[in-house]
């Protein structure tokens, strides 16, 4: 299924009518991106909304001395900014950390979706603010928490936010990022994610390798964490995710 119908299923009951939509903006304009290329730098005019079916990508900022900043991790089945035609250019890049498919949803499109339906309408708002509450938490994660919780809060919200969209098997999900990649992204140094990576392991609450992510014991991580996805609106009803599915 095209994972962005997966994941506002999640918020709201969608229309066959408005499953079409949605599929015809998955496949309207497909563009394949290498791996560490700008979908869209700092500085130039937005003329799309970009739509991820594969791969991962990240928005950042560039400092003058070269470092970067990663300020969020866009998977599969998520908006680059729907709000994005107010502005005359980026205040910041997206970039891919793997190879990518995107598609190109154009303003016309757009507004044809915002227009379908107020189910599927208040849906894409939902994925607006679900944006802004994982920018607002990583912010608390930068400023407020150990390096320890900050890696197992990032690995715990990639794992729900994929398993949302269908992408965990067996208790897998993907992780294809560097260790340099996470540090850019928890304001970190390299050395210390690979310490404290070691001290996850070593504590048998995660395991990853061959770019997959497992979670063996969900609850004492999310402990260590202080990772609660209420943040991440999914309409679980209260219930805890499943490392298992």
């Amino acid at each position: 299924m095209n994972p962005l119908i997966r994941k506002l299923e999640r918020f709201s009951r969608l229309s066959d009518a408005d499953k079409r939509l949605l599929q015809q903006a998955a496949t309207a304009r497909i563009v394949n991106y290498d791996t560490h290329q700008d979908i869209i730098a700092e500085g130039e005019e937005p003329r799309d909304v970009n739509l991820i079916l594969a791969g991962w990508v990240c928005r950042y900022k560039q400092l003058a001395d070269g470092s970067r900043q990663i300020m969020s991790f866009l998977l599969p089945g998520d908006l680059c900014d729907l709000n994005i035609f107010i502005l005359r250019r980026m205040d910041h890049a997206l970039g891919t950390l793997t190879p990518v498919v995107a598609a190109k949803i154009s303003r016309d499109l757009l507004q044809e979706m915002l227009n379908a339906d107020p189910r599927l309408t208040r849906a894409l708002w939902w994925e607006v603010l679900v944006t802004a509450a994982i920018h607002r938490e990583w912010l608390v994660n930068i400023g407020r928490r150990t390096a320890l919780e900050r890696v197992a809060h990032v690995l715990c919200e990639v794992f729900v936010r994929q398993q949302a969209v269908g992408r965990v098997r067996d208790g897998r999900c993907e992780l294809p990022i560097t260790q340099v990649e996470l540090a850019d992204a928890l304001g970190l140094s390299a050395v210390h994610v690979n310490r404290t990576l070691r001290e996850l392991r070593q504590a048998g609450l995660i395991d990853w390798r061959d770019k997959q992510l497992a979670i063996p014991d969900i609850d004492t991580l999310t402990a260590v964490a202080r990772f609660d996805p209420d943040y991440l609106h999914l309409d679980y009803e209260g219930e805890r995710f499943d490392a298992r599915c």
